[in-house]
């Protein structure tokens, strides 16, 4: 019987004068004299205060129990029962003198559990009692707890006390909080008003840049980022953890994102980028962002002026090292990167010697080791350290693309409305458009400012070259009008002034830095001077270094004892320029190997007599590597006159790299530039890998000659293999999208293979083409405009959904009635999964959605893959039940609450896919992955082998499994254990992480009765 029916036939009236008898009346005040008040001083029945005797209680029980006997229903317990009842009651309320609390801590208790105390205080009093009885003992107990407590209430002396309790705590806890403060570092007042003048420091700061060519005549030497700054692309091969089985991988296995995104969604990032690529000035963007935002604290740290000094500075020495005027408290450094609000952007790798890196790795790594938390941006030339070199330390490695048409298109937009010459834009639009060769240089920002300032300054003409266009550059600069005229004696000639760059060049190109200091830069000058007939008797080399840094354009100071170059590109081209005038052909060749001297050689092939690029092109091919001899393919373009012996022996030793027989190879083909499209094969005698390195190369190149691009492309439309007609549809992006529409998407084999939409100009290009059975859509696209683009919904089959916004009620999918394959991704809006419920559906993809409420109802599935946190306690919680799952795919995060429990329930599960899981399965999830009897597939990630959720200790043995997955390997992993839980394997395929490189046989012999292959990324 509950307490509130037994109220019903225990009228309050006996209860109350009662429970009232039991307690001495409290007078007023908060009764704090002499020590606390406990229930053995308020009760009645104890001490000195005894006023009510052990027989009243027992009493005033027998009256409760009869009431309850006689009032009408049914009795709660046998009637012989009584006397035992009341005894039992009468023990009951007795041991309230024997509880050692006061009235503020029993109503804090709550009636049921103060009730629970009794029942433990007088154990044994309800010993040999029927049910019945010991649950209406039970329940009058608590009744009477109940008014008990509500006595107590509105005793005059609770509130008094309980006010005075109330007080003891919050003391009690703001003295814990005033300790954790001590032992936890935090910012003081101090910090905070520092940070109030770094921040807008910082943002002033780095808010300025030059654009090229705009710095002329009476134009400001800098301008605002917010002008110039334009959001490029990146891209990195990097295994994808959004990624679903089912999705297949784009083309050329990248994810394309804005670069000044890259920290979002990763703390640690390697950007790779080519030299006036806008690496520095995307730092300069993350760095301005952060300090007005707030929400990070950026250290902004070029590697070329640290290494300087010597030593790598710690945090406390961040500042210093930059020449930031600032001076932060004491330890402030320490405390910013402790909490992990630091923003820490080294850049310029690739600007200090190679022996010099390893150094500035350890450095680095030791920071996040000692930091955690913050986040890292690492910049550098692509070719500067391999491609895993810090991969294994968790960084992301991006790399910024080269702009695309609209980019260019933007940039000389800003570019005029900067410089206030509006009258030229159009003109050189056209000419883009127009003129292959130049739109062929106009490929990152540094080209695309020259070109612009060239067009001004030429009214109209342009070199067609890149050496032409550099040399009409140095020309410009260096003739350019002195703004310091009237505060400098010296005059320089043109040539003079290009003798002193390039010998300063080039002893920076020796040193393998792009920074030296200012006496080191005066001793060259001071050499050179008396061969620099206009030089002479202008001034010492002091006076003349300080006029050519104001007057060339070239040079500047980032500080007061250092000199660099404005961009690297200026510095490897002088070099090269003073390298072959001296002759030094042996020491380019020597250097060839060094990935740092790669655009001095294509430099200085420019440079040459057609005699001295024979030679040094001979020279590149004697070392016989592919690198080697790519880069002398590259040389070509710059090689105008040239023995056509030489000239055919390169092409020819080039064309044994050529078809690329993979994605790698295919890349470092392009290195060399345009000229490999016409080296390209068709598809005929070609393997399927050779002719998806063929289409990979030719897609990479589109961004530079989109033209003769499209004519390789095109030869492949009619290609049967699945992965080159999948990177045809992928790389639609790369060129014009009615043209790539109509030329080669229309013409595709259409099974297996989805269309890309990103854009609303390839939605509507939809319209134009034969039906797709598969779509993936990108970015933000309505449903209803799809509807609106797709001729026949019906023959829809399979749609890819990802990072859509838009994408709110799923129901608004129910029009594509054939609809089988669904995969949906970063749609944070999209709920609503039971909608489906009447499509036939069979596969179901799902990563980061609003809700995964209303999967349950879909029965038809055969296929599910899922990316994010299940709710629930088990998968039968979330997953259909109804379904006869045969794929499961369970990614981070998904089994953080559930586990594997429940999934024996699917007992027709034949593959079962475990990405890289965030929390450790034990004994009872594999205990349920043994329970079936058919699974015979299995693929896992690293992470089952490495800490936190390293789970194979608890694997059972499997001896059903004869096919295994190991993804994003490392090859450095120990597999001996989860060989000897798989007994029955026959396939084991170990696919490597991004960029990772190892042999099938160095894990042969723990599979002796697999076959066991490597499935590179």
């Amino acid at each position: 019987m509950e307490p509130a029916v037994l109220g019903g036939k225990l009228a309050s009236s006996l209860v109350a004068p009662l429970v009232k008898k039991l307690f001495v009346t409290g007078g007023p005040g908060a009764g704090l004299v002499d020590r606390p008040v406990r229930l053995a001083r308020l009760v009645s029945f104890r001490g000195e205060q005894r006023t009510l005797g052990e027989r009243e209680v027992r009493h005033l029980s027998g009256r409760l129990v009869a009431a309850a006997l006689d009032s009408p229903g049914e009795p709660p317990f046998p009637r012989d029962e009584t006397e035992a009842v009341t005894d039992a009651l009468t023990a009951r309320l007795l041991a309230l003198g024997d509880l050692d609390m006061d009235d503020v801590q029993a109503v804090r208790l709550g009636h049921a559990e103060l009730a629970a105390r009794l029942r433990r205080q007088a154990a044994g009093s309800a010993g040999g009692l029927s049910t019945d009885a010991r649950y209406f003992l039970d329940s009058a107990t608590e009744w009477a707890c109940l008014h008990v407590l509500e006595f107590f209430t509105r005793r005059s002396t609770f509130v008094a006390r309980t006010l005075v309790a109330q007080t003891r705590g919050q003391t009690e806890l703001i003295a814990k909080v005033d300790e954790l403060i001590t032992r936890v570092p935090r910012p003081d007042a101090r910090d905070t008003a520092f940070e109030r003048r770094y921040l807008p420091y910082v943002a002033e700061q780095h808010n300025r840049i030059t654009i090229y060519g705009i710095d002329l005549r009476d134009s400001p030497d800098r301008w605002p980022l917010e002008v110039a700054y334009l959001s490029l692309e990146a891209t990195t091969e990097e295994e994808r953890t959004g990624a679903l089985p089912g999705e297949y991988a784009d083309p050329e296995r990248t994810v394309r994102l804005p670069a000044e995104t890259a920290l979002t969604t990763h703390d640690r990032v390697l950007l790779r980028g080519d030299a006036g690529s806008g690496k520095t000035t995307l730092v300069q963007w993350l760095a301005v962002t952060a300090a007005r935002n707030g929400d990070r604290v950026p250290y902004v740290l070029p590697l070329r002026t640290l290494t300087r000094a010597g030593a790598l500075p710690s945090p406390a020495a961040f500042l210093t090292a930059v020449g930031c005027p600032l001076t932060p408290p004491e330890g402030w450094a320490e405390r910013v990167l402790g909490a992990g609000r630091g923003l820490v952007l080294v850049d310029g790798l690739d600007e200090i010697p190679a022996a010099e890196r390893h150094r500035a790795r350890d450095w680095l790594l030791a920071l996040i080791r000692a930091f955690p938390g913050n986040r890292w941006l690492l910049t550098s030339r692509p070719t500067a350290v391999r491609p895993d070199w810090l991969t294994a330390e968790g960084f992301r490695e991006l790399a910024l693309t080269p702009m695309r048409q609209d980019d260019v298109v933007t940039f000389v937009r800003r570019w005029h409305a900067a410089a206030e010459a509006p009258e030229f834009e159009a003109r050189l639009l056209d000419s883009l458009h127009t003129k292959r060769d130049l739109a062929r240089l106009a490929t990152n920002p540094l080209m695309c400012g020259l070109i612009c300032a060239l067009h001004r300054e030429r009214r109209g003409y342009l070199p067609t070259g890149r050496k032409e266009l550099y040399d009409a550059a140095l020309t410009m600069l260096l003739a350019r009008r002195d703004r310091e005229r009237g505060m400098e004696a010296v005059e320089l000639s043109e040539e003079a002034q290009l003798e002193l760059l390039q010998r300063l060049a080039y002893a920076l190109v020796l040193s393998g830095r792009t920074e030296m200091s200012v006496e080191t830069a005066e001793g060259i000058v001071e050499r050179a001077l008396p061969s620099v007939a206009s030089a002479a008797g202008q001034g010492d080399a002091a006076t003349v270094l300080r006029a050519l840094v104001l007057r060339s354009g070239l040079l500047r100071r980032p500080g007061e004892d250092s000199l660099d170059f404005v961009h690297r590109t200026f510095q490897d081209y002088l070099g090269a320029r003073y390298a072959v005038e001296e002759g030094h052909l042996d020491v380019l060749a020597g250097h060839a190997g060094d990935t740092q001297w790669e655009d001095v050689i294509r430099m200085a092939v420019a440079h040459a007599r057609p005699g001295e690029r024979a030679v040094l092109l001979r020279r590149l091919l004697a070392e016989d590597t592919p690198r080697l001899t790519l880069l002398a393919l590259a040389c070509l373009e710059h090689a105008t006159a040239l023995d056509p012996a030489v000239r055919a022996e390169v092409e020819t030793r080039a064309g044994t790299l050529i078809p690329p027989g993979s994605t790698d190879e295919a890349k470092a083909l392009v290195e060399a530039g345009p000229l490999v499209l016409e080296l390209l094969p068709g598809p005929e005698g070609l393997t399927d890998g050779e002719a998806l390195g063929v289409t990979v190369a030719a897609s990479i190149l589109g961004a530079q000659e989109p033209g003769a691009a499209l004519g390789v492309l095109r030869r492949f439309r009619s290609h049967a293999d699945l992965d080159v007609r999948r990177q045809l549809a992928g790389t639609w992006n790369r060129f014009d999208t009615a043209e790539y529409a109509a030329e080669v998407l229309d013409h595709l084999h259409r099974p297996e293979l989805l269309v890309t939409c990103e854009t609303v100009e390839q939605r509507a290009a939809l319209a134009s083409m034969r039906p797709w059975h598969g779509l993936s859509l990108r970015g933000e696209h309505a449903v209803t405009d799809v509807l609106a683009a797709v001729a026949s919904p019906d023959a829809v089959t399979l749609i890819d959904v990802r990072d859509n916004p838009a994408l709110a009620d799923l129901g608004d999918l129910m029009p594509f009635g054939s609809l089988g394959g669904l995969w949906i991704q970063g749609c944070d809006g999209a709920r609503g999964l039971d909608r489906l419920a009447g499509l036939p559906l069979v596969d179901l993809a799902c990563g980061r959605i609003a809700d995964l409420g209303g999967l349950a109802a879909l029965g038809s599935l055969r296929r599910l893959s899922l990316d994010q946190e299940l709710p629930g306690d088990r998968l039968t919680d979330v997953l259909p039940t109804g379904a006869a799952l045969e794929f499961l795919f369970l990614g981070r995060h998904t089994t953080d609450r559930t586990g594997l429990r429940g999934l024996e329930h699917w007992a027709g599960l034949r593959e079962l896919s475990l990405g890289p899981l965030t929390s450790a399965l034990g004994v009872s999830d594999w205990r349920s992955v043994a329970a079936l009897a058919g699974l015979t597939r299995l693929h896992v990630n690293r992470a089952i082998l490495t800490p936190p959720a390293r789970s194979v200790e608890t694997m059972p043995e499997l001896p059903g499994v004869t096919s295994l997955r190991v993804t994003a390997l490392h090859g450095t992993e120990d597999l001996s254990t989860l060989a000897s839980r798989l007994p029955g394997l026959r396939r084991v395929t170990l696919q490597t992480h991004p960029g990772r490189r190892f042999a099938a046989d160095r894990f042969g012999s723990l599979f002796p009765d697999a076959e066991v292959t490597v499935d590179e990324r």
